[in-house]
C-alpha cells in the first residue's frame, strides 16, 4: 500500500469501527458514472460536512489492492446491483492537496512535487512498464494504460486548497509578458492535462474531486467544464449525502438518550436541494460523544474569512446580516459568484461564499439564505464582535436591554427600545402595517434568540399569536406572548390575547407567561406597551 497509489482501506476501517452513520448510498451514484461521459464528479461542501470521510469510503471501495467486502456488510451500497461489479476493481490514485499546501518549504515547487511523488509511486507499482523520458504524470499514466490495460480511479481531496492558498494568477490567453506561470497557473494546467486531453477517458474509469468550492472559473472559462458538479447550492440527487438527515439524527438520539429537540436547535436547518432538514454531521457526532450540545464550529478554519467578508460591508450587507440574525430570510443571487474566495465584488458574492462555508443555509426554491441554527448564529455573533461594526454591536446590546425590560415589566422602557429599533431599521423595511412591525420586533429581540425559541405567526388553536417566545431548556425565564397592533391600542392587543386564549398553547410550560401588547401610533410615530403576567 502506498501513500498516493492504492492506499488501501485502513482509514475507512477506522471510520466504520467508530460510530458510523451510513453514507455509502453515494457509491451507487458514482458507479453509474464510471466509464461514461459523466465519469468526472466534483462534490463540494463546507468543512465538517464529511468531505474527507466520503473520499476515504470511495478509496476503500474501488481500491483493488485490498478486500473491502466486510466493511460494507449491511450498508446501503451492498444492496445495490452495481456493488459487486466495481468492488475493489481499480487502481486508485488518492491525493490530499492539503498535505502539500501545509508544507511551506515546497514554495513554488508544490505542483511539480505533487507530480513527482505520484509518478515515483506509479513506477514502483508498475515496474515492468517502459516509460518515456521526461514523462509528466499524464504520460506516465498513459504508458501504464498502454502496457497493462490498467484503468485508474482518481480521488482528489480538498481539490481547491491551492486555489484558496495561492490565488495569484496571470492571464493565459494572449499573454506575451514572458512572466513565469504562478502556482495556480501550474495547478490548473495539471488538472486540464489530466482530465481534458484525448487520453483522459482511456486512462480513467472515473474521478472524484471534493472541496469547499465548485470548479474554479479561470479567465471566465471553466478549467474543467467536463466535470459534473454537485454543491450545497445545486446538489441534484446527491442531497442526502451532504449531511445527516432528520431520521439519521433521530436514530442517534434514541441510541444515546440525547435530546432531539436540543440537537435540532443547535445543528439542524440546512436546506440542501430537496432535503429540507440537514444537520451538521461533525457537530452532531461531537455532541453525541461528549453528551453536550454546544458550538463545535470554532475549530473550523473559515472563521477569519467570515470576519473579513462581513467587514466588506457592501451596500445592504449589514441590513441583511441584521435581518438574518433576527431569523429572517434574505434574497441572494448566487449566479454572480465566480467560485473564487479572493474575488468578492458584491453583497451577493459575500452571501454566496458564506453559504459555501456553511455559515448560511440556502433555500433553492425561494433563492433565499438564512442562519440555520443556534450553533452558526452564535458564531456569526462572535464574528460580528470581531469586526468594526460598532452600530450592530450596539443593536445587540440594545436588544439585551429590551429583553430585560420586558421580563421586568418596564412598559415605558420597552416602548422606547422598540422606538429605537424602528429608527435604526427604517432602511430595511417600510413601516405601515402589523407585519412590518413584527419584522422590526424580530430585529429588536435579536438577543432573545440566545435564550428563547421565537415563533412568528404561532398557531394557537383559535388564531395566530404575532410572536411567541418560549424559553430554551434550562432557561428560567417567563414565556412571552406578544400581540402587535398598528394604529389601535395596547388594550386591544391584550384583549385579543385573552379572548383567543393564546397562552393555552403554552400549557406545558410551567413557569410564568407574560402577555405583551404593543401598538404603533401612526400620528405620534411612537410605540406604546402593556405587559401582564399570568401563571
Amino acid at each position: 500500500m502506498g501513500t498516493y497509489i492504492n492506499k488501501g482501506n485502513c482509514e475507512f476501517t477506522d471510520i466504520v469501527n467508530s460510530e458510523y452513520v451510513d453514507k455509502t448510498s453515494l457509491i451507487p451514484l458514482i458507479n453509474k458514472t464510471l466509464n461514461t461521459e459523466c465519469r468526472y464528479s466534483c462534490v463540494t461542501r463546507s468543512r465538517r460536512f464529511g468531505k474527507s470521510m466520503a473520499a476515504k469510503m470511495l478509496c476503500a471501495y474501488y481500491d483493488k489492492s485490498c478486500d473491502s467486502r466486510e466493511l460494507f456488510v449491511g450498508l446501503d451500497a451492498e444492496k445495490d446491483k452495481s456493488f459487486e461489479k466495481y468492488l475493489n476493481k481499480y487502481s486508485v490514485i488518492y491525493l490530499d492537496v492539503t498535505s502539500f499546501t501545509a508544507r511551506p518549504e515546497l514554495g513554488d515547487r508544490i505542483v511539480r512535487v505533487i507530480q513527482e511523488k505520484i509518478i515515483e509511486e506509479l513506477k514502483d507499482a508498475f515496474p515492468d512498464v517502459r516509460y518515456k523520458d521526461n514523462s509528466d504524470l499524464m504520460d506516465t499514466l498513459s504508458s501504464i494504460r498502454e502496457s497493462t490495460g490498467e484503468k485508474f480511479f482518481f480521488i482528489i481531496d480538498e481539490w481547491d486548497a491551492i486555489c484558496r492558498e495561492f490565488p495569484d494568477r496571470r492571464k493565459m490567453k494572449g499573454d506575451t509578458s514572458g512572466v513565469a506561470p504562478t502556482i495556480l497557473d501550474e495547478y490548473v494546467m495539471l488538472l486540464r492535462r489530466l482530465f481534458k486531453t484525448q487520453d483522459s477517458d482511456r486512462v480513467f474509469a472515473g474521478a472524484y474531486l471534493t472541496g469547499i468550492l465548485p470548479i474554479k472559473k479561470y479567465n471566465t472559462e471553466s478549467a474543467l467544464n467536463n466535470f459534473n458538479e454537485y454543491s450545497v447550492i445545486d446538489p441534484a440527487f446527491l442531497a442526502p449525502c451532504f449531511g445527516f438527515t432528520k431520521d439519521e439524527v433521530q436514530s442517534l438520539a434514541e441510541q444515546h438518550n440525547a435530546s432531539m429537540e436540543e440537537l435540532k436547535m443547535w445543528y439542524d436547518g440546512y436546506n440542501i436541494g430537496k432535503e429540507k432538514s440537514i444537520y451538521n454531521p461533525y457537530s452532531v457526532m461531537k455532541a453525541i460523544q461528549r453528551g453536550d450540545c454546544r458550538s463545535y464550529w470554532t475549530t473550523t478554519g473559515a472563521y477569519d474569512s467570515v470576519v473579513t467578508y462581513i467587514q466588506m460591508n457592501f451596500d445592504g450587507l449589514k441590513d441583511d446580516i441584521i435581518r438574518m440574525l433576527a431569523g429572517e430570510h434574505v434574497y441572494v443571487d448566487t449566479t454572480e459568484f465566480t467560485n473564487d474566495m479572493h474575488i468578492v465584488r458584491s453583497k451577493n458574492d459575500v452571501l454566496t461564499v458564506l453559504i459555501h462555508l456553511g455559515y448560511l443555509a440556502y433555500d433553492e426554491d425561494e433563492q433565499e439564505c438564512f442562519i440555520p441554527n443556534k450553533e452558526v448564529g452564535d458564531e456569526m455573533n462572535n464574528a460580528i464582535k470581531a469586526t468594526a461594526w460598532d452600530e450592530l454591536a450596539k443593536t445587540i446590546q440594545n436588544s439585551k436591554n429590551l429583553l430585560a425590560a420586558t421580563i421586568y415589566g418596564n412598559e415605558q422602557a420597552v416602548a422606547k427600545a422598540i422606538d429605537l429599533a424602528h429608527d435604526e431599521n427604517t432602511s430595511i423595511l417600510s413601516y405601515n402595517d402589523e407585519n412590518s412591525l413584527a419584522c422590526v420586533l424580530s430585529i429588536a429581540y435579536i438577543w432573545a434568540k440566545n435564550e428563547y425559541v421565537i415563533r412568528r405567526e404561532y398557531a394557537t388553536g383559535k388564531g395566530y399569536a404575532d410572536l411567541v417566545m418560549i424559553p430554551r431548556r434550562n432557561v428560567s425565564k417567563p414565556a412571552l406572548v406578544i400581540e402587535l397592533k398598528y394604529n389601535q391600542s395596547t388594550d386591544t392587543a391584550i384583549s385579543q390575547i385573552k379572548r383567543k386564549n393564546y397562552p393555552a398553547k403554552l400549557a406545558d410550560y410551567t413557569g410564568d407567561i407574560l402577555l405583551v401588547g404593543i401598538n404603533y401610533d401612526k400620528e405620534s410615530k411612537q410605540h406604546t406597551c402593556k405587559i401582564e403576567s399570568v401563571n
